[in-house]
């Protein structure tokens, strides 16, 4: 665990950040006293078709209406 104070945490930001991020764990403290922990977010990945197959099919947009769906759309009661 590396402790620094909040001056030097400013100074130091990017080379601490680098240290939490390869796995360090980082304390910045107000004085001697310890209050922030500095961590890496975590990065979820990322799945192109993670629901495919779960959702059925939707409604194909390019097909005509029907005549009565056509006729409300239109206004028509």
């Amino acid at each position: 665990m590396k402790q620094v104070t909040i001056h030097a945490a400013k100074t130091n930001l990017s080379k601490l950040i680098e240290a939490a991020l390869s796995g360090e764990e980082i304390v910045i403290a107000k004085g001697s006293k310890p209050v922030v922990r500095l961590v890496p977010v975590s990065q979820g990945s990322f799945k192109i078709g993670l629901l495919k197959g779960k959702l059925g099919t939707g409604p194909d947009f390019f097909e005509p209406m029907d005549e009565s769906d056509l006729h409300l759309w239109e206004g028509g009661r």
